[in-house]
């Protein structure tokens, strides 16, 4: 009986915890290749198409930072980064953005 009722406390336990709640995933992007950044995208790794560029009409200037915020309500970490520059060339990376306090293009 005392198994039984160990059974039903952990089925209770584990139907009524929290979820994994989302977070907002923050870091400073720091432009230091020589370029003006002009199209910043992420996107969680599982996901096949870019999302909206973060940048929208604003520009990264080389030499600048800035703080980037990813508030998409999704609880995972690993981002895939597309980064496009004022001479047309193209960068990608895949990060943990969780564990992720700045990020700096070179």
């Amino acid at each position: 009986m005392i198994a039984f009722r160990n059974v039903v406390g952990a089925l209770v336990l584990t139907l009524f915890s929290n979820p994994a709640s989302a977070q907002d995933l923050e870091f400073a992007l720091i432009n230091m290749s020589g370029y003006t950044l002009v199209e910043f995208y992420t996107s969680p790794e599982n996901v096949w198409s870019w999302e909206e560029d973060i940048l929208g009409d604003d520009v990264l200037e080389s030499g600048y930072a800035l703080n980037i915020t990813v508030a998409d309500g999704r609880t995972q970490c690993i981002y895939d980064m597309l980064m496009v520059f004022d001479d047309g060339d193209r960068l990608e990376d895949t990060v943990n953005m969780c564990e992720m306090g700045s990020y700096t293009i070179e």
